[in-house]
């Protein structure tokens, strides 16, 4: 006898007729899904991946790093629009991953390609920046009005060569500056030509990022690609996140040390309030020397510090040295306030 799960020679004919007939339909595959909901699988972009050049940074790090680089470009453009004495525009175009023989590939010949060391990071960056903008920045210093300017098809010479190097230098230091919430990096430039090709810093297949930035002064525009390989900045990668990259931009780490030096020579004004009270405004006109001001407040309890007006500290009265002297003895607690004569709280209340 057949097994009750197994089909007899009858089951199988009946179920062949039925298909030729029609009488049964194909069941449809589900929708692949490739998120939280279905999508219609026309309608979906399927691209190529490249094994050759895994994508090994997240698109999170590089938000990260385009915002970063976002800071860099205005920090520069207002360098450069006062070292030129003209309004320089530079912005983020584009932020993208590739490997150094396409980065290299994509650049023209002769250009101003330049290497900059970043210490403590083990490696070097690269910029380049197109002649497009190069003999405009040039004309310009020169006292030129790159009206009539013809760029001309060759390497910089010596003089050109140093003149772009005042000009970086400006543009390293918006870099640190714009770095300094990351990791302190002291960029510095190591050497600069004209044929990116001859230029070798990572194997030909090794991940690098690439910030385009796209510059205008005044009717002339070029752009600038600042070279990141990924061995390079892969110990910082961790700091790249955004959760801890915004963190430490609210904790203070992104804080300029030059100016919380100059802030730590500013003045501030100190006041003690020891009590509050109401009086009328003819009483204030009758008081003479000697006259009392009762309060309901305890002389010995502690009285409220202002810095700037602000309510900050509690404190004891006393003598120190013959003077009368605070004695601090914590923060003012968010229900330390005074009580008015009237019975209702008074003061600030501390933020």
């Amino acid at each position: 006898m057949p097994e009750p799960d197994m089909l007899d020679q009858a089951d199988i004919d009946a179920l062949l007729n039925a298909v030729e007939a029609g009488d049964i339909k194909e069941e449809q595959p589900p929708a692949r899904i490739f998120s939280r909901f279905r999508r219609d699988q026309e309608k979906v972009e399927i691209r190529v991946y490249d094994f050759k050049r895994p994508e090994r940074i997240g698109k999170d790090q590089m938000r990260t790093l385009q915002t970063l680089h976002e800071g860099f470009a205005r920090g520069f453009g207002a360098q450069l629009s006062g070292f030129l004495r003209s309004i320089v525009e530079v912005r983020v175009a584009t932020a993208e991953q590739m490997t150094y023989s396409e980065f290299i590939g994509s650049l023209p010949n002769p250009t101003c390609f330049t290497l900059l060391d970043c210490p403590p990071l083990d490696g070097q960056f690269c910029v380049e920046l197109s002649p497009l903008i190069v003999y405009p920045f040039l004309d310009r210093l020169l006292g030129g009005n790159n009206k009539a300017l013809v760029i001309p098809p060759r390497p910089m010479t010596t003089i050109e060569g140093r003149l772009m190097q005042r000009i970086l230098g400006l543009g390293l230091n918006a870099l640190s500056e714009a770095w300094a919430g990351v990791r302190k990096i002291d960029f510095d430039i190591s050497a600069m030509e004209s044929n990116p090709h001859l230029v070798q810093i990572v194997p030909p297949n090794e991940v690098v990022v690439v910030i385009g930035f796209e510059i205008k002064l005044g009717n002339r525009a070029g752009t600038m690609s600042l070279c990141m390989p990924y061995n390079v900045i892969e110990p910082v990668m961790e700091d790249l996140n955004a959760e801890n990259w915004f963190v430490a931009g609210r904790s203070g780490r992104q804080a300029d040390p030059a100016i919380v030096n100059r802030l730590q020579d500013s003045t501030l004004q100190v006041e003690a309030t020891l009590a509050e009270t109401t009086i009328t405004l003819a009483e204030l006109g009758r008081l003479e020397v000697g006259d009392l001001i009762t309060t309901d407040r305890e002389a010995d309890e502690p009285v409220m510090v202002s810095i700037e007006g602000r309510p900050k500290y509690e404190a004891v009265l006393g003598q120190h040295r013959g003077q009368r002297a605070l004695r601090i003895v914590g923060p003012l607690g968010a229900t330390a306030r005074m009580r008015r004569p009237d019975g209702q709280e008074g003061g600030v209340t501390p933020s």
